[in-house]
């Protein structure tokens, strides 16, 4: 098997190819490595790759490559280069990637979406930016009101394209995308491509090239999936139990008031746990992924449409606590494990009723998972998909909202509200060990911190909802790997009925 080109040989510049190897990145994945040499040449790309593929930095290399080549300067209120993404979360993970890559040229960067105050991004906007990273919805506002245009726009980016079709965003993107120059050069990568995709190519790309690095459904090798069919009263003690042991947890929910409820009762049971969806205020989301980032919360629950926004390394284990309602959710989900090379693991929980709808999804998904017949909750195979001793923590975990501040508080880059996900600390905290790298949007151990430009950050919006009952806020200690290890504290079994929620509320509520 041949060996995988240098970034150099691709084109790269040797500057930004240095960025990348300080980081521990030498080697292209298959989707850089099909896409660099035509986008560096300044052609428009069509590029899919499934999750975790690499793609982010597949734009973001040849987009800082090129607009230092042109050397124009930043004007105010015209940015140089507009990236696109779907979720606030995705946004701040591409602006921590991209920072140290801007960083090398001299290049300014400014993150633009709703939920935080608007005036420190109308201020950055005002005192000039070379790289916009934004979420359409609050990009159209600015724009409306005279505070951004795009004619001086030179290379545009749509990231997770397939997603902003999902959510409702293609009127917003195709009015974002008519008021860039034409003549620009636009980068388009998504997980999937579909008609509505087709749509914006057709448009908006001349003569693309276009890269496929995989199947559209093709799992990742690194990847085990297994099914537990279980008894609904048994769902929370098993996710307890899988949750408090040693490494990353992601939980994903169909609703916003499931997440809400599950995160409270794990809590409750001693697990270090945070939560993420539509009902947080922009403050509480970055401190909760904050929280995450850092190994605070060992465990992070989560809706569908926070998915493609949770870019963290080392998430050992993925657990579909309510199973998808299609396929392509599946594959999303589970791609917050076994990124850039490493290995995961991916649980679906399953109860009679949800038989034939898990069946008809795997199938769909291209996956053969492993189904076991949980009948009791001392079952080994959790030690297998879990390894390690389990560690709880009396009342799990509660995130503190800061003292408030002024609008516009905070200073540089960072993701609204003062920095983005605690920059790249990591915490491994033993047993299922994965490895660093490249992933969707991963840049290392970057800071989300300070640097050059107008303050970042989200004013003075209330903290929003609390992620959980009252809790002692110690994280979760390191456990050995092995067999099946023993729990501590509080028992699994004793959460499915010490909440006021019962074990199915996750399944239901408003999304």
């Amino acid at each position: 098997m041949p060996s995988a080109p240098a970034f150099t040989t691709l084109g790269v510049p040797a500057a930004l190819s240095a960025v990348l190897a300080d980081r521990g990145i030498t080697e292209p994945t298959p989707i850089q490595a099909k896409t660099l040499p035509d986008s560096l040449a300044g052609r428009d790309v069509l590029g899919r790759g499934r999750t975790g593929s690499g793609k982010t930095y597949a734009f973001l290399l040849p987009l800082v490559a090129r607009l230092s080549a042109s050397g124009r300067p930043a004007t105010a209120r015209k940015p140089r280069a507009l990236v696109l993404a779907p979720t606030r979360e995705l946004v701040g993970q591409i602006e921590e990637a991209l920072k140290p890559l801007a960083d090398a040229f001299g290049l300014t960067t400014m993150t633009v979406f709703g939920g935080v105050g608007q005036n420190p991004q109308v201020r950055g906007l005002k005192a000039g930016v070379d790289i916009l990273l934004a979420c359409p919805g609050r990009l159209e506002d600015l724009i409306g009101q005279g505070h951004c245009d795009l004619g001086a726009v030179e290379v545009t980016v749509l990231d997770e394209a397939d997603h902003m079709a999902d959510l409702g965003f293609l009127p917003a993107v195709r009015r974002l995308l008519d008021a860039t120059p034409s003549r620009g050069q636009r980068l388009l990568f998504s997980a999937t491509l579909d008609k509505a995709i087709d749509v914006l190519v057709k448009r908006f790309l001349h003569e693309p090239v276009v890269h496929q690095a995989d199947s559209a459904q093709s799992p990742v090798s690194a990847m085990d999936h297994h099914v537990l069919h279980l008894a609904r009263e048994h769902r929370v003690p098993v996710l307890v139990d899988l949750a408090s042991a040693p490494g990353r947890t992601v939980v994903f929910t169909r609703t916003k008031h499931g997440a809400k409820a599950l995160t409270r009762q794990l809590n409750k049971s001693g697990v270090p746990t945070v939560e993420l969806h539509g009902n947080l205020s922009q403050n509480a989301r970055t401190r909760n992924m904050e929280a995450f980032h850092s190994g605070k919360a060992s465990t992070l629950v989560a809706t569908d449409i926070a998915a493609r926004g949770i870019h963290v390394d080392d998430v050992a284990l993925v657990v579909h606590a309510d199973p998808p309602a299609e396929h392509k959710a599946y594959l999303h989900r589970s791609g917050r494990t076994a990124r850039a090379g490493a290995a995961g693991t991916v649980v679906t929980l399953m109860t009679d009723e949800q038989v034939r709808d898990v069946r008809d999804l795997t199938r769909a998904a291209g996956i053969k998972p492993t189904v076991t017949r949980l009948a009791a909750l001392d079952h080994p195979v959790l030690a297998e998909l879990a390894p390690g001793e389990r560690q709880v923590v009396a009342g799990g975990l509660v995130v503190e909202a800061p003292a408030s501040s002024g609008n516009g508080g905070g200073g540089g880059r960072g993701n609204g509200g003062g920095g983005n996900g605690g920059g790249g600390r990591r915490s491994s905290r033993g047993g299922r060990g994965r490895s660093a790298g490249q992933g969707s949007g991963q840049a290392g151990s970057t800071s989300g911190g300070s640097g050059s430009g107008a303050a970042r950050s989200g004013g003075s919006r209330p903290a929003g909802a609390k992620a959980g009952a009252p809790r002692t806020g110690a994280p979760k200690s390191g456990g050995g790997q092995g067999g099946r290890g023993r729990r501590t504290g509080s028992s699994a079994g004793s959460t499915s009925g010490g909440s006021r929620h019962s074990a199915s509320s996750f399944s239901s509520g408003r999304r």
